[in-house]
């Protein structure tokens, strides 16, 4: 659903002066994916947005702990390695993938601008 991408995009683009704080329930994968458009759309090294997102993976057992709930990674790599991929590969194709929405004809040119200029501790 890449229009939900772009949506939040523009709304984090639009957002008034000040902190914006996007999560969700382990930061793994709607705000995964949105981290990664975000550390892309300002020219990260993608090693470095692939490594950022692996510290979630990384921290899986903590995360479920703190949530009360199981870890699910052992879960989701199987389920990687039945398509020949792993967790790691996944997520660099959706990289490889998901950066054209900052392309995207829906992504006005004013958002498109604050998303990609915007430059502060990363």
């Amino acid at each position: 659903m890449p229009e939900r991408s772009v949506a939040v995009l523009s709304a984090l683009a639009s957002a008034p002066e000040g902190g914006v704080l996007f999560h969700c329930m382990g930061g793994r994968d709607r705000t995964g994916l949105i981290a990664m458009l975000l550390l892309a759309a300002i020219d990260t090294e993608p090693d470095a947005i692939v490594d950022d997102y692996l510290e979630t993976v990384r921290l899986a057992d903590l995360r479920a702990a703190t949530s009360k709930r199981n870890n699910a990674e052992p879960e989701i790599e199987a389920l990687c390695q039945t398509y020949g991929t792993t967790t790691e590969g996944a997520f660099r194709s959706a990289l490889l993938g998901l950066v054209t929405l900052l392309a995207s004809p829906e992504l006005n040119e004013a958002n498109r601008a604050a998303v990609t200029s915007w430059r502060s501790n990363v």
